[in-house]
């Protein structure tokens, strides 16, 4: 009954999710958007911070471009402030293996924010992350709910901070191809499969996949897995409490390959797929002369759109829930969570101020941004969609399940040619493989979670 609840409720986050992003168009992502709003009456700041006037501190993170540019703001802020001094330093995208050659290095960023639970766990058990200060506790108390602090927790310490979240249960589609070979949004897995044939009917390839980044296959295999499988194998997987070789995972895979298996459903074939890297899937689905119909990722694809294409969300370019595969259709969640790498009063006060609505707000007001931070005001986010994003979000509670290749080592779930990302990579080029590829999988992971301890 109480997994039946679970995924009633995530499936209505879903909807939700939907509703929001296919009732109007997405908000801008230019940084004048807020100069075109009008300002809100100055409020009293919602979390006290130190004199650390001539501190010097690092933060380490992946986000380049329009991220880092928005998230900069944020460090300003904490400047502001504090009189301290942050310089943002760049991971690049095997984030695990750039902080771990900085400790080793004896160069450690103050502050990291780090895409992976598993990677969290890693870091705390070898004692190279440092545990929340006790203002940092009081602010989490206050504004996230048990879900997200356990999150950020490991062996009843906390940790980190889920500062940035994502909905990765949405396939986004190019409207005037929809229209053109008479489909309409699928709601469970049989009706997406059909969805899919009648496109490539059409005489267009339906799917496009960023293939050259393994964590999109994982994206696609934790969605099926999830929705399939159910809840509590679903956790079971993530904490390799049952193997890969397990017959959920065989099924899983199979019911994969009934789509991602058929080289005439992928824009480019098999071979173009792999070579194809998350932004491109993406730019070639919603271009001028678009290549597929389809593409699966989170909710920041809207952003990608509206600033890479001319395509206009709400009109070219819709979204529906990912299909129900079981009962239910998977709600899978991500996020980035700071945590302090070296220790000193700066660092464990940027940390609060990343889990204060303050230091929420001043990103969500930007757009491209979703907090679980559920004391944040919604007016904070700049237009409907991202307002019913976070909503929906909000509204779940600890009714979630965090991505699955996220919660593993970073050796096994967030590694690029290695692990489950190179292993579903390979699956690509030979989906009848499914019982060799199980037993790499397997093999990977016994390995990573061994020497995580």
């Amino acid at each position: 009954m109480q997994a039946a609840r679970r995924t009633r409720r995530a499936a209505a986050v879903a909807a939700a999710v939907t509703l929001a992003l296919t009732a109007a168009g997405c908000g801008s992502d230019d940084d004048s958007g807020e100069a075109k709003k009008e300002k809100a009456p100055a409020k009293e700041n919602s979390v006290s911070l130190p004199n650390l006037k001539g501190q010097k501190l690092t933060l380490a993170a992946i986000w380049t471009g329009p991220e880092q540019k928005r998230f900069t703001k944020v460090l300003d802020e904490f400047e502001k402030r504090t009189g301290a001094e942050v310089t943002f330093q760049p991971t690049g995208d095997n984030v695990a293996t750039f902080l771990g050659s900085k400790v080793e290095g004896g160069q450690p960023p103050d502050v990291a924010m780090l895409p992976q639970v598993g990677v969290l766990h890693e870091f705390a058990k070898k004692g190279w992350v440092k545990p929340a200060g006790p203002e940092t506790v009081a602010q989490l108390e206050k504004n996230f709910t048990k879900g997200w602090k356990d999150l950020g927790a490991y062996e009843g310490k906390q940790y980190g901070v889920y500062y940035k979240v994502a909905n990765k249960s949405l396939v986004w589609y190019n409207t005037s191809i929809f229209a053109d070979a008479g489909v309409s949004e699928p709601k469970t897995w049989d009706e997406f499969k059909t969805t899919v044939q009648t496109v490539s009917d059409y005489g267009v390839e339906p799917l496009s996949v960023g293939g050259a980044d393994g964590w999109v296959l994982t994206d696609w295999f934790e969605n099926i897995y999830l929705s399939q499988a159910g809840p509590e194998k679903y956790d079971q997987l993530a904490a390799h409490k049952i193997k890969w070789t397990d017959p959920s995972v065989t099924t899983a895979l199979n019911t994969l390959a009934e789509v991602l298996g058929k080289q005439e459903y992928l824009a480019g074939g098999v071979k173009k797929t792999l070579q194809t890297e998350f932004p491109a899937s993406i730019t070639q689905t919603f271009a001028k002369e678009p290549k597929a119909g389809m593409v699966y990722e989170g909710d920041f694809v809207a952003n990608f759109i509206e600033k890479e294409t001319k395509a206009k969300v709400g009109t070219d370019a819709k979204v529906f829930p990912f299909p129900a595969v079981g009962g239910e259709a998977p709600v899978v969640s991500a996020g980035d969570v700071a945590v302090v790498m070296k220790e000193s009063e700066g660092a464990q006060a940027l940390l609060t101020f990343l889990a204060s609505t303050d230091g929420a707000e001043i990103w969500a007001k930007q757009g491209g941004y979703t907090s679980p931070n559920k004391e944040l005001d919604l007016n904070s986010y700049p237009d409907e969609i991202s307002k019913k994003i976070a909503k929906a979000l909000i509204d779940a509670g600890d009714d979630f399940r965090f991505d699955m290749s996220d919660q593993a080592p970073g050796a096994f779930g967030g590694t690029k040619g290695r692990g489950e990302w190179k292993r579903l990579q390979d699956f690509l080029k030979n989906p009848k493989d499914v019982k060799n590829i199980q037993a790499q999988l397997e093999a990977d992971a016994a390995k990573a979670y061994k020497n995580a301890g």
